[in-house]
């Protein structure tokens, strides 16, 4: 049964959503609608994809490639902003889908797509084993040798479309960010913030700080949101969620959740076995407070729903960096 038809009979939900320049984001059907994308550069009928979400998303990338005439043979890479399970976990079964394809990833991370067994404990860590493994399922290794390193300042050329891998820490050490030189737009991860739908209002967009454990970092982080916006993008593309425009307003606004988060952190660093409790209410607080001076009229309750899991990982990001500190 092709993609399409799948769609027709109910078994894949159409989560193609088309842009400009070749650039499509896909919803990989993550805990819920429209909280995680994949994006699909296209260019003279080759393709890449940036970041793959779990194995469950394979079939809506399968299902793009089929409505837009692209077959598996002509994906050149597959490429990760970082190996966090909901931007990586498919990758393995993607590799094993795509004959050709390349996986290319932040030098600190090829390792763990190589042998994702360190990766699984972390994720364990953070989720507990029971919910990683109904998330994620099984995440299959790749072979070594269709592994592409990006150290900062590579280039890829996709059908001789130039993308430009940008070493991006703050969320993560092994994060990397892609400058598509056609376009100006720039594929960000988690390093420019999350930015849901639901939270948009009178054609704006809110944005919101991600700081997941465990390697959230506040100084990189300021400065790899500079980083992103000294090359002026028109758009930019989130995994959570996908396209943002307006993009230099939303950089004094990033760069104020970072030192409010911190503050948060700095608050609570002495609250004993009530940190997590008092650092998850003190990033809610500030989440509502955001969204209330951006104008949004969604109901307080609602905001907190839809933001709830980021809630969580936020309260845990700032933990861990606490513990890291000297």
């Amino acid at each position: 049964m092709s993609s399409n038809a799948k769609i027709a009979s109910g078994k894949v939900r159409d989560t193609l959503i088309p842009y400009e320049q070749g650039i499509y984001g896909i919803d990989t059907d993550y805990l819920r609608p429209q909280l995680a994308a994949m994006h699909l550069i296209v260019e003279n009928g080759r393709a890449a994809f940036v970041d793959t979400g779990c194995n469950s998303s394979l079939p809506n990338a399968l299902s793009a490639l089929d409505r837009l005439g692209i077959p598996p043979g002509n994906v050149d890479y597959v490429i990760l902003t970082h190996v966090h399970l909901d931007h990586a976990g498919g990758a393995g079964a993607m590799m094993r889908a795509f004959p050709n394809v390349r996986l290319v990833v932040h030098p600190r991370g090829a390792r763990h797509m190589i042998d994702p067994s360190r990766l699984m404990q972390g994720t364990i860590g953070v989720y507990g084993a029971e919910a990683t493994r109904r998330l994620y399922g099984e995440v299959l290794p790749v072979d070594a040798k269709r592994v592409t390193e990006a150290p900062h300042g590579m280039r890829i050329l996709l059908a001789g479309r130039e993308l430009l891998c940008l070493d991006t820490p703050g969320h993560a050490r092994h994060h990397i960010a892609i400058v598509d030189r056609r376009s100006g737009h720039i594929f960000s991860g988690d390093t420019f913030g999350i930015s849901y739908r639901q939270t948009d209002t009178d054609g704006r967009q809110f944005i919101f700080l991600t700081a997941t454990p465990v390697q959230f970092d506040p100084e990189p982080m300021h400065a790899s949101i500079d980083l992103l916006a000294s090359y002026r993008p028109e758009a930019v593309y989130l995994t959570h969620f996908s396209q943002i425009r307006d993009v230099a307003a939303k950089v004094p606004a990033l760069h104020r959740l970072v030192d409010a988060h911190v503050m948060i952190a700095r608050r609570e660093k002495d609250a004993g076995p009530d940190r997590h409790a008092k650092l998850y209410a003190g990033v809610a607080e500030l989440l509502i407070d955001e969204v209330e001076r951006f104008g949004c009229r969604l109901p307080a309750t609602e905001v907190l729903e839809v933001y709830a899991n980021d809630l969580e990982l936020n309260a845990q990001g700032l933990a861990s960096w606490l513990d890291s500190l000297p």
